[in-house]
């Protein structure tokens, strides 16, 4: 169940806190442990200083994971509920973990992604920009078509979606003279594309051809014409 925004930062806030609090009290512990056992750490520290240059060069990647992870919960540039894109891939935040973050599509996917990927690469966070999307579709018509009754029928396919936005206002226009029709686009915005802009694209396909066929206008489709030569007896 995916979590609503308004708690967002609140959960990653909390998350935070229990993140770093786990890493304390595990290495506090683990010198109790050894000090618990007789273990000189004095000692060690020279041991330890040349392990820990090897097993930092193996660990480097997972240590940036941590230390993004950390950066991300501090910062709070994302949290639990946002809608984002990363490398393509667009979904809400459903998890952030010290060393990776889970994103959610609306198809149901998970990705789960390296926090170091979310510090070094581009991140579009679209619940902390215009949550507003701008769709569009494309339709031809034959040429003997009034474009005017055209225009205004696509503009009316477009408002008679609920999800369609009045304001900014649909649009259309004649973007080319194609080879079987002349090409229209109609463009809408939508306030709520978590519910999905295929769909809606699709109910807005459908009115526009009730409503063509519905005026008898045309809806041309591709034509060749074949010339086939006899070769002479």
């Amino acid at each position: 169940k995916l979590l609503h925004k308004a708690t967002g930062g609140e959960l990653s806030l909390r998350k935070a806190v229990s993140n770093a609090a786990r890493a304390l009290l595990m290495f506090v512990g683990l010198l109790m442990a050894l000090s618990a056992v007789g273990i000189d750490l004095t000692a060690l520290s020279v041991l330890g200083g040349a392990i820990g240059v090897g097993i930092g060069f193996g660990l480097q990647k997972l240590a940036a994971n941590y230390v993004s992870g950390f950066v991300i919960l501090a910062e709070r540039s994302m949290r639990i509920g946002d809608s984002v894109m990363v490398d393509n891939f667009t979904g809400v935040v459903t998890e952030i973990n010290a060393r990776y973050t889970v994103i959610r599509s609306l198809t149901g996917r998970e990705s789960i992604v390296p926090n170091e990927m979310l510090i070094t690469s581009r991140v579009e966070n679209l619940s902390l920009a215009d949550p507003r999307v701008w769709q569009f579709t494309h339709v031809s018509v034959a040429y003997d078509s009034d474009v005017e009754q055209v225009t205004q029928l696509l503009l009316q396919a477009a408002r008679s979606q609920s999800r369609v936005l009045q304001e900014p206002a649909p649009s259309v226009a004649l973007m080319a003279f194609g080879a079987d029709g002349l090409e229209f686009r109609l463009g809408y915005w939508i306030a709520d594309p978590e519910n999905g802009s295929d769909n809606l694209r699709s109910l807005v396909n459908l009115e526009i051809l009730r409503l063509l066929r519905e005026h008898d206008i045309e809806i041309p489709y591709p034509q060749r014409v074949i010339h086939q030569r006899v070769a002479p007896l």
